[in-house]
């Protein structure tokens, strides 16, 4: 006899576990299945256990330019590379134990096991217990995703590495060759970078973060380079020679030069495959390139059957996933007749873009020349963090905040920032264009000071010619 329930989740990452608390919340009987770990690869292999390794670089880097802060530090200052991958597997344990609480809590059943559909409504669990089948009135897949190899490379996690094995180094790279430079290959890079190896980062776009404004992109590039960084853009590695002593890359610049260098490892951030393979869903859904195909509440073409997360089209974010489920927890639940939610679609130009490198970089909505090529007759400004005094008094006065608004509505289309803490500053635009908000009302608001966060008023001013401060 199949074990019933009003809703499954399949998969456990940050939009299945968010998916199934909602559901638990809204009075609905919920079981979640997980192959691996509760919380996903989010909590136990990527967001929160890089920014660990990341926060341990960073007080490395403070603690080497101490002196720039009127400080002295006795004695040699090194990292201890198995104590900081320790203290990040520590904090992933940490989180993991969270999620299993939280389950607890809310009487959310725990299936263990590799979950293969069997119908809209119906998934067998494979376990160490054996096969247990379970039926539900929807099920909700949030399988994730996993890193892409190289077609001519697989990643060996000795040396070529994707980001688990980038973060449970068995040794420091001496020379660390980086395919990629989005927010996975960058976050990497200015990790070790800081941990003081000697990186490369090859991107074949012609600029690194190309997802980011041009301005944030060009800034960041100078800043990498500035800190040791070999940066090249519009080139790429034609092929790999992997050997027990380290890496052999052909890379073709951007005149099409191919030179071949020695690397002592390589890390592939060269994007995602969705984990929608072997799970049973033929013509259940409709699955294009691998990602699941859902409308804005993340229905499937099957009845019962809904998807979330890095699993269907992108942007492929935790955040994005937890949002996501949240949405489709009420959808379901007003399909079974709870009349008190009202389920609200995902508003893709409102998502936010973190990258946690060194300077951060963060971002929502259009950038200045996706503004202008929508038809957007645009208003954009920039300021520096060079004209706050917090950003000086820190010492991290590298940075800008760019804001654009369209110049006949006063709408907020977008605002971009790199530097100090932006990723913590973000969210202040975030609201602003999930209320709508104009430049008129972001004039209006008073920052507190002294904060970076009053680079922000000041580049809406200076979208307008109104600066105060430069």
């Amino acid at each position: 006899m199949a074990d019933k329930y009003d809703v499954i989740v399949l998969g456990s990452g940050p939009g299945g576990y968010v998916a199934a608390i909602r559901c638990a919340q809204l009075g609905l009987k919920t079981a979640i299945v997980e192959r691996e770990l509760l919380g996903g690869i989010c909590l136990n292999w990527g967001c929160i256990p890089t920014k660990a390794l990341l926060r341990s670089a960073e007080i490395l880097h403070y603690a080497q330019h101490a002196k720039d802060y009127g400080l002295k530090i006795a004695g040699e200052i090194e990292a201890d590379l198995d104590a900081v991958v320790k203290r990040s597997r520590g904090v992933a344990k940490q989180l993991n134990q969270g999620v299993t609480h939280l389950m607890k809590k809310n009487k959310i059943a725990v299936h263990m096991g590799e979950g293969t559909l069997t119908g809209p409504t119906s998934l067998t669990v494979k376990g160490e217990k054996g096969d247990e089948k379970l039926t539900a009135k929807h099920i909700i897949v949030a399988t994730g995703a996993r890193a892409r190899d190289l077609p001519f490379a697989k990643a060996d996690g000795k040396r070529v590495w994707t980001y688990r094995h980038a973060m449970t180094p068995k040794e420091m790279p001496k020379k660390l060759l980086v395919i990629g430079s989005g927010a996975i290959g960058i976050e990497f890079a200015s990790f070790y970078n800081d941990m003081g190896c000697d990186v490369t980062v090859v991107e074949m776009l012609d600029r690194i973060v190309p997802v980011e404004d041009k301005d944030v992109s060009a800034f960041l590039e100078k800043s990498l380079s500035k800190q040791g960084m070999t940066i090249m853009t519009g080139a790429g590695v034609e092929d790999l020679k992997v050997s027990d002593k380290g890496v052999k890359a052909k890379i073709k610049d951007s005149k099409g030069k191919v030179t071949e260098t020695e690397f002592s490892h390589c890390i592939t951030a060269i994007g995602i495959v969705p984990n929608t393979e072997d799970i049973g869903l033929d013509k259940l859904a409709d699955v294009e390139k691998g990602f699941i195909q859902i409308d804005d509440y993340g229905r499937t073409k099957s009845k019962g059957l809904w998807a979330i997360g890095d699993c269907t089209p992108g942007p492929w974010l935790a955040h994005k996933a937890s949002h996501e489920g949240v949405t489709t927890a009420e959808a379901i639940a007003k399909e079974l007749g709870n009349k008190d939610v009202h389920p609200h679609p995902l508003d893709r130009n409102n998502i936010p873009g973190c990258t946690y490198c060194h300077p951060q970089i963060a971002s929502v909505g259009l950038t200045e020349a996706k503004a202008k090529e929508a038809g957007h007759e645009v208003k954009a400004g920039t300021f520096p963090f060079i004209g706050n005094g917090k950003a000086i008094a820190l010492g991290e006065a590298e940075g800008f905040v760019k804001t654009v608004f369209d110049a006949k509505t006063g709408e907020l289309l977008g605002a971009h920032m790199v530097g100090a803490e932006v990723t913590e500053m973000i969210q202040g635009f975030v609201v602003g264009k999930t209320l709508e908000t104009t430049e008129a009302e972001l004039m209006q608001t008073v920052f507190p000071h002294p904060t970076i966060s009053e680079s922000m008023h000041e580049s809406v001013l200076a979208s307008y010619g109104r600066a105060l401060h430069i």
